[in-house]
């Protein structure tokens, strides 16, 4: 069997062509790079080199199964171990030590080890006919449903084509078809106000304060009510729908932001509920304002998962919603912003 050699690898180290080695293997995570949980920079800084004592640097950052079993898809070839390596990132200079050095050679000697449980989903296969006929307990299916998985191709949820299309949606969707309703309900405010704009400002504001309390409130009590799950299998199916999915294959660019019927299905109650809480005037401006949150709060999911996105602020609330996915999601409910879980005692730390 053919190997490359380190100085062949290291000629592959941009965004167009990224390898890397790891225990003498080397791959090729070209098709990752965009996707990568943590930013596509990070991976960039160690392309062409071996990261073997970077993933083993628990200093650094620990990985999950999921990374090892996505890694091994990726695979090339073995490198030829002639004892010359690519030279690493400067920042690793700084980190590696003579401990860091031991457990490379540690992990040298050890194979990959992983956990993938074949027997929950089949990632080839539609999987709402595998949830239907799925007999796992409901320990089982928590445990599975958030050990994160990436696939670089699309998992249809139905068998029938024209059913899956209901099952995903584009992110720029969202925009497209609440935008014009927003618009129409702030119409409909100003006009009852008389064409006076400030009642119905206010109302929106309220209402997009009101969304980001509904926003945690929804995240943590609807998507994540593992504790209260009933252990059937009807239940399971329904949490996977609404919520698991996501979970298990957050990288799924077509199942971040919810599908259109799904969220009018979730906001028809609070509409009902506005104009029964409010005046016609200032129940319009509201549903604007709690529609208009609903829209950042999609888009900025979608972006915070997929995007090189701005150091203010963003790049924490991506650091922490990603640990929320990767680490504990059993904290850090909140998406566009940490206030709630802050007054609410859910805080992560990242």
């Amino acid at each position: 069997m053919a190997t490359f050699t380190a100085s062949q690898v290291l000629e592959h180290q941009n965004s167009k062509s990224c390898w890397i080695i790891y225990k003498d293997k080397v791959y090729d995570i070209t098709d990752f790079v965009v996707d990568h949980p943590g930013g596509r920079d990070i991976v960039l800084e160690y392309a062409g080199t071996d990261i073997t004592h970077v993933l083993g640097d628990a200093l650094l950052h620990t990985h999950s199964d999921a990374a090892y079993e996505l890694l091994e898809e990726y695979y090339l070839d073995d490198v030829d171990n002639d004892g010359v390596f690519p030279p690493t990132a400067t920042r690793k200079d700084e980190i590696i030590n003579s401990d860091t050095n031991k457990r490379r050679q540690q992990q040298q000697q050890q194979p990959i080890q992983t956990t993938r449980d074949q027997a929950f989903l089949d990632l080839h296969k539609p999987l709402f006919p595998q949830l239907w006929h799925a007999t796992w307990s409901k320990e089982y299916y928590l445990e599975q449903v958030h050990r994160p998985r990436f696939v670089p191709w699309y998992v249809p949820y139905f068998s029938h084509p024209w059913l899956d299309m209901l099952s995903h949606t584009p992110w720029y969707v969202v925009p497209i078809v609440w935008i014009p309703f927003v618009s129409y309900q702030l119409w409909r405010s100003v006009n009852s106000y008389h064409g006076s704009p400030i009642g119905a400002f206010e109302g929106f504001a309220g209402g997009v304060f009101f969304w980001t309390l509904l926003e945690y409130g929804l995240h943590r009590f609807v998507f994540h009510l593992d504790d209260w799950l009933p252990d059937h299998p009807v239940a399971l199916l329904l949490h996977f729908t609404l919520h698991g999915i996501h979970h298990h294959m957050p990288m799924d660019r077509l199942r971040l932001v919810m599908p259109p019927a799904l969220a009018a299905l979730i906001g028809f109650p609070v509409i009902r509920g506005m104009h029964m809480l409010f005046n016609s005037a200032t129940a319009h401006a509201v549903v604007a304002g709690a529609y208009f949150g609903y829209i950042c709060y999609d888009c900025i999911h979608y972006y915070l998962h997929h995007a090189q996105v701005l150091r203010i602020h963003f790049s924490e609330m991506k650091r922490y919603h990603l640990a929320h996915h990767y680490k504990d999601y059993e904290g850090g409910y909140g998406i566009t912003s940490k206030v709630w879980d802050i007054v609410f005692g859910t805080t992560l730390k990242t």
